[in-house]
């Protein structure tokens, strides 16, 4: 059970941003249940989606200050929003169903999920988020063409695919073009990572989709074990069959010291695809 720790205008008190690798690494941090954290006031994460178990950790480790946040470079402010006290059930329990949400539309933004007809979905429904908002871009620069798909339909199309839940509140399945086709289903990434995060050896991950004879495309995944932690691949692989089954199961895991990131940490799957295929080249 939790207090959620009241908004302060004190200048003592801290508010910060970590995208979720940077977060994983302050709780693998030997000092971090030795530290003092009583003058954060607010955690914010976002940028990438957040493995469940660990955002479960550090509402237990660092407190009752975890926001979460959504939005893009088209639409640079908020999209969407998960207060502190939106993690917790009324009674103070952790509100766990809730941990993989993105929060609610953020003011001043009207959030749809919208399929390839452009037609809005009920709730519940899988499909494409599009928002309108002031806070949006009005266009690409000298690129009419990315404009125009970009606010198909009127909405402005976020190629993130998700779905609002009964309370209002968004689920980010995948990025649409990190969702992979095997053997005629569709498997999304996000799954897939949030299955190998669940595991105590691993760090972070990062789940492709790359070209197979059988499948159309097979499930792979790069995996960065916690320091001291060695994983076996085929360990790993039962482990996620166990939890979502073998067809979203990676048919193959890479163990690698590090993944390839941006400058603010967040794992660029572009490169991990690159240098796969590079190391499969003859």
């Amino acid at each position: 059970m939790y207090r959620i720790r009241q908004f302060s205008n004190n200048p003592s008190n801290i508010v910060t941003f970590l995208p979720p690798t940077l977060l994983y690494m302050v709780l693998t941090h030997p000092a971090l249940d030795e530290t003092d954290h009583s003058s954060l006031q607010c955690f914010w994460y976002g940028a990438a989606p957040m493995s469940v178990a660990r955002l479960a950790e550090a509402l237990t480790r660092i407190g009752p200050v975890m926001a979460q946040l959504f939005g893009q470079t088209e639409a640079p402010m908020m999209l969407s929003t998960m207060a502190p006290a939106e993690h917790f059930h009324p009674d103070g329990a952790v509100a766990a169903h809730r941990l993989s949400s993105a929060g609610r539309p953020s003011p001043l933004v009207t959030m749809g999920i919208m399929d390839s007809r452009g037609a809005l979905l009920p709730r519940g429904e899988r499909g494409e988020i599009v928002v309108r908002s002031s806070l949006v871009t009005p266009g690409y620069y000298r690129n009419p063409a990315a404009t125009a798909e970009a606010s198909e339909f009127g909405w402005h199309h976020t190629g993130d695919v998700g779905y609002l839940d009964d309370d209002g509140f968004l689920f980010i399945v995948d990025r649409a073009k990190d969702m992979i086709i095997t053997g005629g289903f569709n498997v999304y990434s996000v799954e897939v990572e949030q299955a190998l995060l669940a595991h105590p050896g691993v760090q972070d991950c990062a789940v492709i989709g790359r070209p197979d004879d059988k499948w159309g495309e097979r499930v792979e995944a790069v995996v960065q074990p916690k320091p001291g932690h060695p994983v076996e691949p085929a360990a790993l692989v039962a482990f996620v069959k166990a939890r979502i089954g073998s067809v979203k199961a990676p048919k193959i895991v890479h163990v690698w010291p590090d993944l390839p990131r941006s400058k603010v940490g967040k794992v660029v799957k572009p490169e991990v695809k690159a240098r796969l295929a590079s190391d499969s080249r003859p």
